[in-house]
């Protein structure tokens, strides 16, 4: 089976080689800028992973895969516009590159595009099937990040809700990416299905993971500032599990921190006091490990010998198990 190292060097070349361009260039050129900017590949890389686990045609899995990234870099020029995000990957989004209007038209596009990939697939029936995967999974993120956006006014959001979201926003694109692979490589509906419940479990952890590290990684090699998601007052799982087991005079100060004039490090300071009186870090780091085990579990059960998994096993433990 590919390795995560040989599938990223995969994607990364077919991407190179991909003529983006068209005219008028100023819908185009942001495309090729977007689609070269870099990035990790998890999502394509994942699915020639797939892919070449159940012994799919390389060059079905290629032109899925980049259907799945071009749509996935959609959805970034979307979100930095929704943002008004400055930077992408330490450069300048499409949308301050070129301007809003052009971010949305040169993102329609790729979604256009990321479809026109998927149409390169055979024979029909399993075209059929794999779009119905890859429409479900587009609306689903959609979902999820109109529920990211009301939370940022919602007075409260539950865990539930929360985990709900981060599955739709995050999780579900990586399962499909999985899924999708599995099925051009003919695997059973019940093999596709479990390692679709892997890639979901294991995107949840992931993002629980970026919780935890956003407070309380190593600000020397975490490559961004350290209590960002403190700063922006955004709820995250440490926050709402802390207003979840806060007493009274715990919940005042997370609420004075919340809307009181203080500078950013003190106000980082001050609710990690918090979540650490409550110890959030800790049951934090459970919850990534539970749903990093239901993903485990789901692999395990697909008909497969554990050392043919055992990349995607490597890769789910490097994405969990990141540095803090």
């Amino acid at each position: 089976m590919l390795s995560f190292k040989q599938a990223f060097k995969e994607v990364e070349a077919y991407i190179s080689a991909t003529d983006f361009s068209g005219n008028p260039s100023e819908l185009y050129d942001p495309i090729t800028y977007s689609m070269n900017l870099g990035g990790k590949r998890l999502r394509p890389a994942l699915l020639l992973m797939s892919a070449d686990l159940f012994g799919a045609p390389k060059e079905s899995a290629l032109n899925a895969a980049m259907g799945i990234e071009v749509f996935h870099n959609f959805t970034l020029v979307h979100d930095d516009i929704m943002d008004e995000a400055p930077l992408r990957r330490g450069k300048g989004t499409v949308y301050k590159k070129w301007n809003r209007d052009i971010a949305i038209l040169s993102g329609d596009v790729m979604f256009v595009k990321a479809i026109d990939f998927f149409l390169k697939l055979a024979p029909a029936q399993q075209l059929a099937d794999v779009l119905k995967v890859f429409n479900k999974t587009a609306a689903e993120v959609c979902n999820g990040q109109q529920m990211d956006m009301n939370f940022e006014t919602a007075e409260s959001v539950s865990i539930q809700d929360y985990l709900y979201m981060i599955e739709l926003k995050t999780a579900v694109l990586l399962a499909a990416a999985l899924k999708i692979g599995a099925m051009i490589g003919g695997a059973s509906l019940d093999d596709a299905n479990h390692i679709y419940e892997f890639g979901k479990n294991i995107g949840i952890a992931f993002q629980l993971q970026d919780d935890f590290l956003d407070a309380y990684a190593n600000p020397d090699t975490f490559g961004k500032i350290v209590g960002g998601d403190i700063i922006a007052n955004k709820k995250t799982y440490l926050l709402l599990e802390a207003f979840n087991l806060a007493n009274d005079n715990q919940r005042l100060e997370l609420n004075h921190c919340i809307n009181g004039n203080f500078s950013d490090e003190e106000k980082v300071t001050r609710v990690k006091s918090i979540y650490n009186e409550l110890h959030i870090p800790e049951l934090s780091q459970l919850k990534m490990e539970m749903y990093f085990d239901q993903g485990m579990d789901s692999l395990e059960k697909i008909g497969i010998s554990k050392a043919l998994k055992q990349p995607l096993i490597d890769i789910a433990e490097q994405l969990m198990f990141r540095d803090i």
